[in-house]
């Protein structure tokens, strides 16, 4: 019994004098806004794609283009069958001549007072309900014709000679590579700071090319990113072809200072601190100013450090002035992904 109650109080003794550090995670303090580059991945796109298609219905007359083939604006890709539709142009003209001429007779008695104003009226109102038909008539003939809007590339046609097709049916689609442009994806972050986007450039086979920034579609997809669209000069690039794409982030108004992740931060007695570890593994309690808060949601440190220093950032509740710890170099099982 004796025994047993000496080893007890010698256990005891022996875990007080070997007492189990803390442990903890630490952190380097960055510069706050200092200029930086981000490289993103981005692929060579039309600058639009064209569904054309005629203005009215018909058969299909002529197919000029076929898939792949350059065209030039103004240039005539497909023809419909017209024949009805001169065959309707021929016949209002005949009712337009006709009545014209009757017009004109009327137009003297008129003048020689041997016809009232009201029946006059009446028939040169006819005629030009007449002329507005006419019109309307060649309006459709000529959209028997179907022209390329703008300089592009064929890139599929949808019918073949003899089809029927009606009115606004898409015929081909044609993409605009007058201007070519890059999309890329961008995450939150970026999107957040997209006032500090300076130069953009993309390379590809061993070519940096310059990009302007087009737009950034101020909605997420389903992954959380942005899409950002580039104008692209260089019209070498086809489309499909991928790119990498460089940011360059402009310094902000925080670039002298440093920032620390809010985790490492502490209160007591209205002030701010942070713990430092020394080289032996020693932590210290070290007074800060705050600056705000940066544009990726950490605190900027307006004085206080100058940023050699290792900062906890995990841990930092349990810790007192002097102790000992023990730093975890890498995240733990509860710990994935380092979000602590």
């Amino acid at each position: 019994m004796i025994w047993a109650v000496t080893a007890l109080l010698c256990a005891c003794s022996g875990e007080k004098a070997g007492q189990v550090r803390h442990s903890v995670m630490t952190v380097a303090p960055q510069g706050a806004g200092s200029e930086h580059m981000k490289s993103l991945s981005g692929i060579v796109k039309e600058h639009a794609e064209i569904s054309l298609g005629f203005k009215t219905g018909g058969e299909i007359e002529r197919m000029l283009v076929q898939d792949g083939d350059h065209v030039r604006k103004g240039q005539l890709l497909a023809v419909l069958d017209a024949k009805d539709y001169q065959l309707g142009v021929d016949a209002v003209q005949i009712q337009y001549d006709q009545l014209q001429g009757e017009v004109q007779r009327l137009r003297q008695l008129y003048q020689g007072k041997s016809l009232s104003g009201n029946d006059y009226e009446k028939a040169v109102s006819g005629l030009q309900q007449l002329g507005v038909q006419l019109q309307a008539n060649k309006n459709k003939l000529s959209y028997t014709r179907l022209y390329a809007p703008q300089d592009g590339v064929v890139y599929k046609t949808h019918f073949q000679r003899a089809e029927m097709v009606g009115a606004g049916t898409p015929v081909i689609t044609l993409l605009d590579v007058h201007r070519m442009e890059v999309e890329v994806s961008v995450p939150q972050s970026i999107y957040q700071q997209r006032d500090r986007i300076g130069s953009i450039e993309c390379t590809t086979g061993g070519r940096r090319i310059p990009l302007r920034l087009v737009s950034i579609v101020p909605k997420a997809d389903n992954n959380q990113l942005y899409t950002m669209r580039l104008s692209l000069g260089d019209t070498r690039l086809t489309a499909g072809q991928n790119v990498e794409v460089t940011l360059v982030m402009a310094a902000t108004e925080h670039a002298d200072k440093l920032t620390l992740p809010l985790s490492c931060l502490f209160e007591d007695n209205g002030r701010t601190y942070v713990w430092t570890v020394s080289t032996d593994s020693t932590v210290h309690r070290r007074e800060v100013t705050l600056g705000g808060i940066d544009d990726a949601g950490h605190s900027v440190i307006a004085s206080g450090l100058t940023g050699d220093e290792t900062v906890v950032r995990a841990g930092v509740g349990v810790l007192r002035e002097g102790e000992k710890v023990q730093v975890i170099s890498q995240p733990t099982a509860t710990n994935v992904g380092g979000l602590i």
